[in-house]
């Protein structure tokens, strides 16, 4: 048992270790790329007026952070994407409950559902503005069209493929069809749920940019075509980089989100 014990604790090292050693050369090479990016803009190897340089990126930023003009554009994003993102998985999840609820629907609304999730959304966005005019239920809209149907797919899918066998053993002690779907359906389609959350963090955020870009006059969007219209390049890159920078806490969020859910069933 306690060999057992000292080789677990050898692999939890060397997996502490590894990961370590990955988050380093992630960080590196984030530098690397800013480094030769600065030198590249201070050499003129690259346009200093189109590509800027991160040194110029930061001077705005903290310009900007003082005088707090920032603050308005990064919360009116966050609502948009939280909201849009939040309602995009919820209704999609709902709606593939209804699907797996009434197979004949499911078949009815297949080749519908298959049209839209090829169909590019961002083609809707002048009848989204037309719809709900131009404010920020636009961009929530945007955020909400862009995510929905794929997650719709996925977790209906994943319902789908569900072992008919554990369905028919519930039936053998008389569960109706929503213990089915509570105790064996819904459970088993945790994994593919979880990974939708994290695709809908990309798809969310693309949705309410795109929104921001066309009719928005708040939000990192805004700030992007703004700078476009006056040729101010560093805005545009700066609210760029606040919104990969924001994304990607995003992303961090729903991952522990998925390790507490994970340890709750565990633990049940």
């Amino acid at each position: 048992m306690d060999n057992i014990k000292q080789l677990h604790e050898q692999f939890r090292k060397k997996e502490r270790r590894r990961a370590w050693i990955a988050r380093s050369l992630q960080l590196l090479l984030l530098i690397l790329f800013f480094a030769l990016w600065e030198i590249a803009s201070k050499k003129e190897w690259l346009d200093p007026l189109l590509f800027s340089s991160p040194s110029s990126i930061w001077d705005l930023f903290l310009t900007k952070w003082i005088d707090g003009s920032l603050w308005v554009h990064i919360w009116t994003t966050l609502l948009e994407t939280g909201v849009g993102f939040i309602l995009g998985t919820v209704l999609g999840a709902i709606i593939a409950t209804f699907l797996w609820w009434m197979p004949l629907l499911a078949r009815v609304l297949d080749p519908y559902l298959v049209v839209l999730n090829a169909m590019p959304k961002v083609a809707l966005g002048p009848i989204i503005i037309v719809i709900f005019g131009p404010n920020i239920s636009s961009s929530i809209a945007m955020g909400v069209i862009i995510s929905i149907i794929i997650t719709i797919l996925v977790i209906y899918s994943a319902f789908q493929e569900v072992d008919s066998n554990y369905i028919k053993v519930m039936d053998t002690f008389g569960a109706n069809k929503w213990q089915c779907y509570k105790q064996v359906v819904l459970p088993a389609s945790f994994p593919a749920i979880i990974s939708t959350l994290k695709v809908n963090v990309g798809l969310s955020w693309v949705g309410v940019i795109f929104g921001e870009l066309l009719v928005s006059k708040q939000g990192l969007g805004y700030l992007i075509s703004y700078g476009f219209q006056v040729f101010n390049f560093t805005l545009v890159l700066l609210s760029v980089l606040l919104t990969c920078v924001l994304a990607t806490l995003m992303y961090v969020f729903v991952e522990a989100f998925e390790k507490i859910l994970i340890g709750k069933r565990k633990r049940s």
